[in-house]
């Protein structure tokens, strides 16, 4: 079997990313597998996760401008070196299916190319984020753009979304839920006494890292021996605008941005509480990496990953934008270590149920499903 995953690029550190490359070092160590990787703006740049050697990348290089809008002008010029490099490459691997992976410009045309292959896209972000274009007609511009979408999406063989709050907003019979698979699942746990809260993810306004500084402001009017630490890498100016706010607020010794890293198992377990602010997730797979490694979540409950994976045995979910609740959940923790080893410990055997093998199987069955290519290319 020969499988192409379609992705923008594999160099910045991301949970789609982390996913495939997870998903593609799986199936390269199958029996029979052929696995490829094509990314549309690699940039010669190393790539943020490994791959296994069997895995084959290409880089397109059509290099659109990412600080515009992927319909913009300038962005839509690139489109047919886009279309016509992609088909040249596809007719020359001769895949048995084709995933999509990231949501950029390949999501709108690759279903109307090589038709005979089937074809496969993924969703990694919450579709809650459309329902005010699509309930306020005052918005017509982006009520036909969506129409549009929901046009290309039935033209899928499958559409894979990560839980079943997502899949009611689909329109078309073509939505299977998979979650994403766990990373890693560590032999050891974490001790939960060190006075470090953890976060990690994307740098940017989705993730709400300015809402969780705030709740850390309120955080240090009780506790003043704990520190917040926030992986991740984003655009310079909002990591910038980030630290602004630190300083502002004179956190800079309690909330440290510590950048990227590619040992997030290492200092999950050297934490002892994670928090997420994000203002919408799908399935957050760091919040299963934490659970993995014995460690209580504390996260807003935004549409709609949290709710999928936490409970209150195995953490707490705050609503949305109650900064003091979540600051008092915060505290409630930080001081009681008792509740933190208790549900860490739920965490744990919650996290189980999304190991590596068991996630695959449901890959595995998936494409035994989809309709053979017969097709010469």
């Amino acid at each position: 079997m020969t499988i192409v995953f379609l992705i923008d690029q594999m160099s910045l550190h991301g949970g789609i990313e982390r996913v495939l490359s997870i998903k593609a070092n799986y199936f390269a160590t199958q029996e029979n597998v052929e696995v490829h990787i094509i990314t549309s703006e690699q940039k010669n740049e190393p790539l943020c996760y490994r791959l296994d050697p069997n895995i084959r990348l290409y880089d397109l290089q059509i290099n659109y401008h990412r600080e515009k809008s992927y319909f913009h002008p300038k962005n839509l010029l690139k489109l047919p070196k886009h279309i016509y490099t992609l088909r040249k490459k596809i007719k020359k691997i001769r895949p048995d299916v084709m995933i999509v992976c990231s949501h950029s410009t390949d999501t709108y045309f690759v279903p109307f190319i090589l038709k005979r292959i089937p074809k496969v896209k993924e969703f990694h972000f919450s579709k809650a984020i459309e329902l005010p274009y699509r309930e306020n007609p005052s918005h017509w511009k982006k009520t036909y753009f969506l129409k549009f979408a929901d046009f290309v999406e039935s033209k899928y063989d499958r559409l894979i979304v990560l839980n079943a709050d997502e899949a009611k907003y689909y329109k078309t019979d073509n939505v299977t839920i998979i979650p994403n698979p766990l990373t890693f699942y560590p032999d050891a746990i974490a001790k939960l006494k060190e006075k470090t809260v953890i976060t990690a993810g994307r740098i940017a306004h989705v993730k709400g890292y300015d809402r969780l500084i705030a709740i850390w402001e309120l955080v240090v009017k009780e506790i003043k021996d704990w520190r917040l630490e926030i992986y991740g890498t984003g655009s310079p100016a909002y990591v910038q605008m980030l630290q602004d706010e630190i300083n502002q607020r004179n956190l800079q010794h309690q909330v440290i941005l510590m950048g990227a890293t590619d040992q997030i198992q290492a200092k999950l377990l050297e934490a002892s509480v994670f928090a997420m602010t994000s203002h919408n997730e799908c399935f957050p797979l760091v919040l299963l990496e934490a659970q993995a490694c014995g460690l209580p979540i504390i996260a807003y409950d935004c549409p709609h990953g949290p709710r999928n994976i936490m409970s209150s045995e195995n953490g707490c979910l705050i609503p949305l934008n109650e900064e003091q609740q979540f600051a008092d959940a915060l505290v409630q923790l930080i001081t009681t270590q008792e509740m933190r080893i208790k549900m860490g410990e739920n965490a744990r055997k919650n996290a189980a149920k999304y190991r590596l093998n068991a996630v695959m199987r449901q890959w595995e069955l998936l494409f035994k499903s989809l309709p053979t290519n017969t097709a010469h290319l």
